[in-house]
């Protein structure tokens, strides 16, 4: 296969992991319709948007194991099909019981998606881009997820949800076969090796420090990111905003995460120090954040929206730098996917611990100004695991 050819295969790998954020983003702007039509509450509601996220709480490390083993473009392709079983089949469902299942389905889907794209990138790609192309594919969760925002407001109130739950079986299918044809086989026996030793493999992850830096790092960022962005919608609604304009501001605040991704992929390859970004990275969150929240801004909503954009966009750094050093930490070329199921795992637990602190802080405050206590907390932590990452880094190169 030519440098060329791999090149582009690259990119179809992270348009793939777009693929499967889709999935993710894809319930929000169906909750309108289907509380109408199943009666949903409020807590089932939040249920099915966490659901998704379960199977990355309590598995992902083991996910990524898996895939470890049973090579990585096996993998990817395995989890776009079961994507696509899982949203056809919830386009018939007609309960809560029925669709919390498949969405737990889809997670494991996502999973098997998203765990073995860093390193098969690696394997496609040559060193120099290996640092451009793990910013881009940074930037898929929050592209994939701002497009579902976007699009599902306009195809729901005229196709129905169910509908909109079949257009991605048939796109996460058709991108199981593009992938399938497009991508170079895993190596000859790859999966086999792979497959010998996985607690082995798992042990040697889990007790080399690297993984766990940047796995805690990435919860530090993760946790706040969604507590911020998934809270936007109320806030904004508290504040007047509604219909179009509501769609438009909380995409765009996620939208503009996928710049920041894309921007660390560039700084590092033009020779800046992982350290460098993720601190400029965390600073930006913990300024931004202060902008849109703090009371000294109440005055000011167009300044506040400034501070979310500057949180969430050049925040994006972090989670594009820490994909690159999950790459150059892991143990070894076998515990790449397992390195990024860790931080995988680690990252759903920011989200899932995250949401819930920030709003026990604005429901004790009577108010979300005190949100960059938690946010900025969150930052000096991460900034001081990325310290402690930037060392390991610097003692391997040496």
């Amino acid at each position: 296969m030519t440098e060329r050819s791999k090149d582009r295969a690259s990119w179809i790998v992270v348009l793939a992991g777009g693929v499967a954020a889709l999935q993710v983003g894809k319930l929000p702007p169906a909750l309108p319709e289907l509380q109408a039509e199943m009666g949903l509450t409020l807590v089932q509601s939040g249920f099915l948007l966490s659901t998704v996220q379960l199977a990355g709480l309590s598995l992902a490390v083991f996910i990524g194991l898996l895939a470890d083993g049973m090579g990585l473009k096996r993998s990817m392709v395995r989890g776009l099909c079961l994507l696509a079983l899982a949203s056809g089949l919830g386009g018939f469902a007609t309960s809560v019981g029925a669709l919390l299942a498949l969405r737990a389905i889809e997670g494991l889907g996502f999973l098997l998606v998203a765990l073995p794209a860093p390193a098969l990138i690696r394997r496609l790609v040559s060193p120099t881009q290996l640092p451009g192309m793990l910013g881009v594919w940074g930037a898929y969760m929050p592209t994939g997820t701002a497009l579902a925002l976007l699009l599902g407001p306009l195809f729901i109130p005229t196709w129905g949800w169910s509908a909109w739950w079949w257009l991605f079986a048939l796109v996460s299918l058709a991108m199981a076969l593009w992938l399938d044809r497009a991508v170079p086989a895993d190596p000859l026996g790859g999966a086999a090796l792979a497959g010998q030793g996985a607690w082995s493999r798992l042990r040697r992850t889990l007790s080399a420090p690297g993984p766990w830096w940047v796995a805690l790092t990435f919860g530090m960022y993760s946790g706040q990111w969604l507590a911020v962005v998934g809270f936007l919608p109320s806030i904004y609604a508290a504040a007047g905003a509604s219909g179009a304009l509501l769609g438009v501001l909380t995409a765009l605040a996620a939208a503009v995460n996928m710049l920041g991704n894309m921007a660390s992929g560039r700084l590092l390859q033009r020779g800046w120090a992982p350290r460098s970004t993720l601190w400029l990275g965390f600073g930006a969150m913990a300024l931004g954040s202060t902008l849109a929240f703090a009371s000294f801004t109440e005055g000011s909503p167009w300044l506040r929206f400034a501070g979310v954009l500057l949180f969430s966009g050049v925040g994006g750094l972090v989670p594009g730098t820490l994909f690159s050093l999950a790459v150059r930490l892991a143990p070894g070329e076998q515990q790449v996917a397992t390195t990024v199921g860790w931080v995988q795992q680690m990252s759903a637990l920011g989200q899932f611990v995250g949401p819930p602190v920030v709003a026990a802080v604005a429901a004790r405050a009577g108010g979300w100004q005190f949100t960059p206590l938690v946010t900025v907390g969150c930052c000096v932590v991460g900034a001081a695991l990325a310290w402690a990452a930037g060392r390991l880094l610097t003692r391997q190169s040496a």
